[in-house]
């Protein structure tokens, strides 16, 4: 009992530091989700547990383990330090069972239900929202989720592993380094057999290194599916994401509105008047894994504008980074003139842009000169969060579960 509330009340003085230094309130979920582990076990059982969101910035920490993108374990083991990429913006998905903040967990599967099939439709779970708007753990700067856009890169596949420690890295709250396209995510550790999403790798890594690690007991999988007889938008192709538009550009669903979808494109714009969505399309749909920079300075503010008709009609036609073009939506001169620029951005980093591929969304260029008129630079600074302030209450939360449990 003394050690009970000796952990108790050093929960309490860490909380109380917590909440007064980022005016807001974070419950650590280690409830049982599944039958199969607590929320930091990151359980998956069937594909409606992938909610589907876009917007960002986030982590990705699917690659973490060995070096150079490493997960060190703690001086106790309950939490990794896992070195993960950030993506400024794009489609991303997190699995119900692995929502670490107990409020939005809770108001997750109220709305969506246990397993979330009633929230298959982008940015419809609550979760997505918190993430977005930067209050899932206040003060951090983005939070690790799922996501394809390294696949092209770093690959992806399945190795099972048998019982033994690994980071249940999603949902983890994560802090910027001094490298660039790196972060630094405080992944709290499960021991238990898990699935790594490479294949034939080795499942003990040594030198006090995990793997960033999830677990399917059904054996199917541990990565989002696309849905029966449909694609992912944003997606690549080849693992069930939409295609760009063809040579025939499809008329509009009879249910989509195109001049709400024109309004959106319209009235989401940056402090220079360019429309976001326009510069974000021609981006984010032939984006890289290193040209994080590209796409948030391409769709910075993105994320804080509504744009629910703008993915209905990508998620009913079934295809990426397209509505302006069905719906003939028209940009403005300073918009243009941006496309045309993020498109050169990209030719030189020998990324070939959507306008190349489909001439779709190639921009005009009205500059008498080579220099572009705009920089499409991210605005505004990111709140530092330090993390060692949620590590030791993740820690001191595992040690009090384990002495209720003796």
């Amino acid at each position: 009992m003394r050690t009970l509330s000796i952990c108790f009340k050093s929960i309490i003085i860490l909380s109380v530091f917590f909440i007064s230094s980022s005016n807001a309130q974070f419950v650590f979920n280690d409830t049982m989700t599944t039958p199969f582990g607590p929320a930091f076990a990151d359980i998956v059982l069937e594909p409606e547990n992938f909610l589907p969101c876009e917007g960002g910035p986030f982590a990705l920490c699917y690659y973490s383990g060995p070096e150079p993108e490493n997960c060190e374990l703690s001086a106790d083991g309950t939490t990794a330090n896992c070195k993960c990429f950030e993506l400024s913006y794009g489609k991303y998905f997190v699995d119900i069972n692995a929502i670490l903040n107990l409020n939005i967990y809770n108001d997750t599967i109220a709305q969506c239900g246990t397993d979330g099939s009633a929230c298959q439709v982008t940015n419809s779970a609550p979760v997505c929202e918190s993430i977005n708007n930067g209050t899932f753990i206040p003060g951090t700067d983005m939070i690790s989720t799922f996501s394809f856009d390294c696949v092209p890169e770093e690959g992806i596949g399945s190795t099972n592993c048998s019982q033994q420690l690994y980071a249940g890295c999603m949902t983890a709250p994560c802090t910027r380094t001094d490298d660039e396209g790196i972060v630094e995510c405080a992944c709290p550790t499960f021991a238990g057999p898990f699935q790594i999403g490479l294949n034939n790798q080795s499942c003990g890594l040594g030198d006090d290194m995990v793997w960033s690690a999830a677990y399917n007991p059904n054996g199917t999988g541990t990565i989002p599916s696309p849905p029966p007889g449909g694609c992912i938008p944003d997606a690549p192709p080849a693992l069930g994401g939409c295609p760009l538009l063809g040579d025939v550009i499809p008329p509009p669903p009879a249910n989509v509105d195109c001049g709400e979808v024109c309004s959106e494109y319209e009235s989401c714009t940056d402090s220079r008047g360019i429309e976001i969505g326009y510069t974000c399309d021609a981006t984010l749909c032939t984006s890289a894994c290193n040209d994080s920079d590209l796409v948030e300075g391409a769709c910075s503010g993105l994320q804080s504008c509504d744009v629910t008709e703008i993915i209905k009609l990508e998620e009913e036609v079934g295809c990426s980074c397209c509505a302006s073009q069905i719906c003939g939506c028209v940009a403005n001169s300073n918009t243009e003139q941006a496309v045309f620029d993020v498109n050169r951005r990209q030719r030189t980093r020998g990324i070939t842009p959507q306008c190349d591929i489909n001439d779709t969304l190639c921009g005009i260029n009205s500059n008498n000169n080579n220099s572009s008129s705009c920089s499409l630079t991210p605005t505004g600074s990111t709140l530092k969060f330090p993390l060692y302030l949620l590590i030791p209450i993740m820690i001191l939360a595992r040690r009090c579960s384990r002495g209720r449990n003796i």
